[in-house]
């Protein structure tokens, strides 16, 4: 296939989507069919307000980009990218309920127009919508890897619910949950690509490992932006501060605490005993630790895992694209 030619500015995730138009149309369209109910119309108008509020749609485009990468010219890369994108918006209307969250996307929440008893029940559709797509495709081995991601996902959001408010949550810890609630999804998006493909093991665990990587990357990058973005990227700052997350800065904070450092990371994130000018003063002790200067290297260094998995594979048009992919997502933070 030829990737066309997009803009000489243009972000790798839209050259990646010129390239795959006519796929990506084609997983709208079954996405809008899929999410139809003939008895609960609830159930489209909540999960429109999501799927159709301009998301970057990463996740489907990698499963079709790595289906294409290995040659697959059947019809199901597109229903694996449509239960990628389901499960993706499934854990986004439930990770708003457990967060209480008021905003996603520049817009406001399912749970914050409707209710959280309809977001948690739609998001359970959508699961429900994306094992009846993964069936279809025949494969068995698909269905292992998106159960199997589908159960690491909850995991980790499990795993980050009893982190939050630990002070003594460990980098170890915050690395498991980063790969459950994130990494998971993005790792078996690019893994059944080339399942589906019918490639060797060689090839699907690279690409497992490039997604894998990308994953890890875009969610280190994502919190530190909590404290060093604006409103620019997205992210209300201080929002993982406010909900008492340990991410990555904090973790690396805290282990460098003195003792009254630690005290004021226990009154703010186990206590939640939370002041004006804490946000500032907790921005303040990461910088004077590096922590912050820390978190980033970690997320190049991940990306720079990403784009190691796929130094091997046969080359191909949207190979520089995956690649160019694992740079924007570190570029966001400069």
């Amino acid at each position: 296939m030829q990737v066309g030619s997009p803009p000489a500015d243009a972000k790798p995730q839209d050259t990646l989507a010129l390239a795959l138009a006519s796929d990506m149309a084609a997983v709208n369209v079954l996405i809008r069919d899929r999410m139809a109910s003939r008895y609960a119309p609830r159930i489209p108008e909540v999960t429109a307000h999501l799927v159709e509020a301009g998301g970057k749609r990463l996740r489907p485009m990698l499963t079709l980009a790595t289906a294409r990468m290995c040659g697959y010219t059947g019809p199901y890369h597109i229903h694996l990218a449509a239960t990628v994108e389901f499960i993706h918006t499934a854990t986004l209307l439930h990770d708003d309920v457990v967060d209480d969250s008021a905003q996603r996307r520049g817009r406001p929440t399912a749970n914050l127009l409707w209710d959280n008893q309809s977001s948690v029940l739609v998001g359970d559709y959508l699961f429900s919508r994306s094992f009846q797509l993964m069936v279809e495709t025949g494969s068995l081995r698909v269905l292992d890897i998106l159960a199997n991601a589908s159960a690491t996902i909850a995991e980790g959001e499990v795993l980050q619910l009893t982190a939050a408010q630990d002070i003594t949550t460990s980098e170890e810890i915050y690395f498991k949950v980063i790969r459950g609630k994130t990494a998971a999804l993005f790792a078996a998006a690019c893994e059944v690509g080339a399942v589906i493909a019918g490639k060797e093991d060689q090839t699907v665990r690279a690409l497992a490992a490039y997604g894998d990587a990308l994953g890890i990357s875009f969610q280190i990058v994502d919190d530190l932006l909590d404290y060093t973005g604006s409103t620019a990227t997205g992210k209300n700052i201080g929002d993982d501060f406010r909900e008492r997350k340990p991410t990555l800065p904090v973790i690396k904070a805290i282990a460098a605490a003195d003792d009254t450092e630690r005290a004021f990371w226990h009154k703010c994130i186990a206590k939640g005993q939370q002041e004006a000018g804490d946000l500032p003063h907790a921005i303040a002790l990461m910088t004077r630790h590096g922590t912050l200067e820390a978190t980033r290297a970690q997320a190049f260094y991940w990306a720079e895992q990403a784009k190691s998995a796929l130094r091997d594979l046969p080359d191909h048009p949207l190979k520089p694209v995956l690649t160019d992919l694992s740079d924007y997502v570190v570029a966001r933070l400069n």
